[in-house]
Parts: C-alpha cells; structure tokens; sequence
C-alpha cells in the first residue's frame, strides 16, 4: 500500500505554520510570566501576542542590523520576541484599563492577602 504524500510546498506551509503557532505560544506564555499582576486574554489571545510580538522584535532587530535575518528560533529571536510580545501585553492592558479607571466607578482600596484580616470595608473615594 502506497502512502499519500502531499506536495513539497504544502509541506513546508504546513510546517511553518505549526513552528509559529507553537513558538507564538511560547513566546506568549514568557511575555505572561515576566508581566506583573493579572494578564487579560485566554490561549488565542496568548498565541495572537506571541506570533506578533516575534514579528514585531524580529523585524525590529532586522531593521536596525541590515542584511541580517534574525529567524525566529534561535536565542536572539526568543529574547527579541519575548520582548514584542511584553510591549503587546502592556498596551492591551493599557488600552484595556488595568492601569487606569475612567468614568463614575467607585474605587476601592485593594488589600494585599497576606495583610491581617479585619472587618471587610470597602473604602470610596470621592473626587
């Protein structure tokens, strides 16, 4: 019995296609480990940053050093595109209001869980 085979470059499609979804995660879940507190976004979203994040530093570092192609797998490509993705995750977070409260919500003073527990009171300020 004769195995089917595709064709060469719908190998080499499908082959690069798969590199990049699993490094874009990769690359992804580091930028999420190295950012302080609560990250946004499930597992496309951690993919989506990641895959843009590798294009972003990679073309960056592409840009600056010109004639030198820096390939995503490789240790200047992580470092470069671990750090694409944390300058998409800031924005997101920026942009999604994690830093910043707009509007009439009232805000609350968040303790830290490893204070002493007293009586829970929320504290609101008024502007």
């Amino acid at each position: 019995m004769e195995s089917i085979q595709f064709p060469e470059m719908v190998q080499q499609w499908a082959n690069d296609i798969l590199v990049w979804i699993g490094f874009g995660t990769v690359v992804g879940l580091l930028a999420k480990a190295i950012m302080p507190g609560r990250d946004p976004g499930g597992a496309i979203a951690t993919m989506a940053m990641g895959v843009g994040g590798t294009v972003i530093g990679c073309g960056i570092v592409s840009y600056f050093y010109e004639g030198h192609r820096v390939t995503p797998i490789s240790p200047l490509g992580l470092a470069v595109a671990t750090g694409g993705a944390f300058v998409i995750l800031s924005f997101y977070k920026l942009l999604g209001g994690y830093f910043f409260v707009e509007g009439d919500v009232p805000r609350r003073r968040i303790r830290s869980p490893y204070m002493r527990r007293r009586r829970s009171r929320s504290i609101e300020y008024d502007d």
